[in-house]
């Protein structure tokens, strides 16, 4: 009984925000995680990684070990330790400190290369920051039920940038750098979203004109993504609202840091 009473409060304290002690857990691990992250990208500065090559190192393991540390505490006090080590965020846990053990398979300096590459996946710390936003399940919700919207917006935009590729493939042809469908398709992706890096142009006046319709048409369907998401983000922010009910009037829609009833002003239930 005295070792279930201390796995509850450790879980209260890794999975709860309800507790002070499970906010400062929170805040802490948000510090240690940008912390670690500003240790990654300086030592991929080799003028600081030439000046403090100990400095860095140890303070990647001691970071490494904190977050083992965490990953075993989350794995003891979690209800369901498999399902935890199977979850998304179990499993960026776990992408979190495995690289460092890793590199200790990579000591030769033939296997440089994929030390550098199994380090760079530390970057992926960051996303358990994902954890810790209020609002991060109304975007994601938001995201899920615009899927198919984005979907065929993405399938349209791949047909239109296919035709247009191959009508300037046929208009210009090789002898003006557009030496194949796939190298035109790409011309008319990097014309369609306005990035327009000049490594390939039209050079007869027809191929200019199809390239203008491309331009003026990328801009006109830039907005429609963040219109689809928006429009998803609304619902969901407005769905929220809803949820939130005085028990004294009934009244619904509040806003979701609403303390009191906007009707007839009674204390509003504790949000979770």
């Amino acid at each position: 009984m005295v070792t279930l009473n201390r796995r509850q409060k450790i879980y209260q304290v890794i999975f709860g925000t309800q507790t002070k002690a499970g906010q400062r857990f929170d805040v802490a691990l948000i510090i240690a995680i940008l912390c670690s992250e500003l240790v990654l990208i300086l030592s991929s500065v080799s003028s600081i990684e030439t000046h403090y090559p100990t400095a860095l190192f140890a303070l990647e393991w001691l970071f490494t070990i904190l977050f083992t540390i965490e990953y075993l505490f989350r794995l003891y006090c979690s209800p369901k330790p498999w399902a935890y080590a199977r979850s998304f965020y179990g499993v960026i846990d776990l992408i979190a400190i495995l690289p460092s053990y890793l590199a200790f398979l990579f000591p030769g300096s033939n296997y440089l290369l994929i030390v550098r590459l199994i380090r760079v996946m530390r970057i992926f710390r960051i996303l358990k920051l994902a954890r810790f936003l209020r609002d991060s399940n109304i975007l994601l919700r938001s995201l899920l039920m615009a899927q198919r919207k984005i979907l065929v917006f993405f399938s349209t935009v791949a047909i239109l940038v296919t035709v247009l590729g191959s009508l300037l493939y046929v208009i210009e042809g090789p002898d003006n750098g557009f030496t194949s469908i796939p190298t035109s398709i790409y011309w008319a992706i990097v014309t369609i979203t306005t990035v327009g890096y000049g490594d390939i142009v039209p050079q007869t006046d027809l191929g200019k004109a199809l390239a203008s319709f491309t331009m003026l048409l990328g801009y006109s369907i830039l907005a429609v993504p963040t219109g689809i998401i928006t429009a998803e983000l609304s619902q969901e922010m407005k769905t929220q609202r809803n949820l939130i009910r005085c028990m004294n009037c009934s009244t619904s829609g509040h806003e979701e840091d609403a303390d009191y009833c906007k009707k007839c002003g009674a204390e509003l239930p504790e949000k979770i």
